[in-house]
């Protein structure tokens, strides 16, 4: 298997700025964004110590499908795409919370559940529900971004009331949020797949509201294999999902959930192996198309040359 890329660290020509996320390193060039997609892998809010090979490129090149085909929604920061692993797009001011949309129950919403809460974000949900069940419909459950931490559940109107985004834009972010998730649940269905949940991110670009960061990806969607769904569900049988849920089951089960005092478990090769390929399978799977590994030699050295030769236009 091939080393995945852990961080970067270019100085490029025209660059204002860098800053390295939980899993991108993002360049400033002015107004101008360039934000690369490491193979680094993140759960609970803690960055795992292993890269996950492919990941990234993975990411980035779903990422970059899916806001093509949902550009006529919404505007989306994206420029263009000059590398598997880069995408070139707008430094738009993002809203200071994420626009999470649930149509099952199913991850943080279940555990929530099943502990007797019968309210998330605001919204009441009914009685009855088992683990998985698709919601009599769609529900938003917005979290704040947190730059440090876990990000934090907030309903609608904390949101308003606390000034992090004005009614009438949070408004238009709703109506985004349910228009996306729509598109998103009917290219799933097309692939034969079930869109569980997902979140979203808006920031605005000269006064306007654009979706930016990646759209329907493993790390930021869940999705069920519809086929075999209902009777699944009917016999209490686990889903078989595609998401990164297993890999915060696999931290579970070894006694990491982000806590104070807990210990990151070992990722052997093995099963940093096992989650490249389950990346590579979503993406064959949400796309409809092969996957092809990049083989260069050098990723960081292809990187760098593809970018620059962008850079050069800006």
């Amino acid at each position: 298997m091939s080393k995945g890329i852990k961080y970067t660290d270019f100085n490029l020509p025209k660059q204002t700025d860098r800053y390295v996320g939980k899993v991108r390193d993002v360049y400033s060039f002015g107004d101008k964004l360039l934000m690369v997609a490491t193979d680094r892998i993140s759960a609970f809010d803690v960055v795992l110590p292993e890269p996950i090979p492919f990941k990234g490129q993975v990411l980035n090149q779903i990422a970059a499908i899916m806001l093509e085909k949902t550009k006529d929604i919404v505007p989306n920061w994206v420029i263009s795409v000059p590398d598997p692993n880069v995408t070139l797009g707008k430094k738009c001011e993002p809203f200071p919370v994420e626009m999470v949309i649930r149509g099952y129950l199913t991850g943080h919403a279940w555990r929530e559940y099943r502990d007797g809460k019968r309210t998330l974000c605001g919204v009441a949900l009914p009685d009855g529900l088992k683990e998985h069940d698709k919601l009599p419909n769609p529900i938003i459950t917005p979290t704040t971004k947190a730059h440090e931490g876990h990000d934090e559940d907030i309903s609608r109107e904390e949101i308003i009331k606390q000034g992090l985004v004005t009614e009438e834009d949070y408004s238009k972010l709703e109506e985004y949020t349910f228009k996306l998730f729509e598109r998103g649940t009917k290219l799933a269905a097309e692939q034969g797949l079930i869109l569980v949940d997902t979140k979203y991110e808006f920031g605005k670009y000269n006064g306007v509201i654009n979706l930016i960061d990646e759209v329907h990806t493993p790390d930021s969607s869940r999705y069920f294999y519809a086929e075999g769904y209902e009777k699944r569900q009917a016999s209490g049988e686990q889903q078989k999902q595609l998401s990164k849920e297993f890999v915060r089951q696999w931290l579970i089960a070894n006694g990491f959930q982000g806590k104070d005092g807990q210990q990151i478990p070992e990722m052997t090769e093995e099963f940093v192996d096992s989650v490249s390929e389950r990346y590579i399978e979503l993406f064959e799977q949400i796309t409809g198309m092969m996957f092809i590994k990049d083989s260069a030699d050098n990723i960081l050295e292809r990187i760098k040359k593809n970018v620059e030769k962008t850079i050069d236009k800006i």
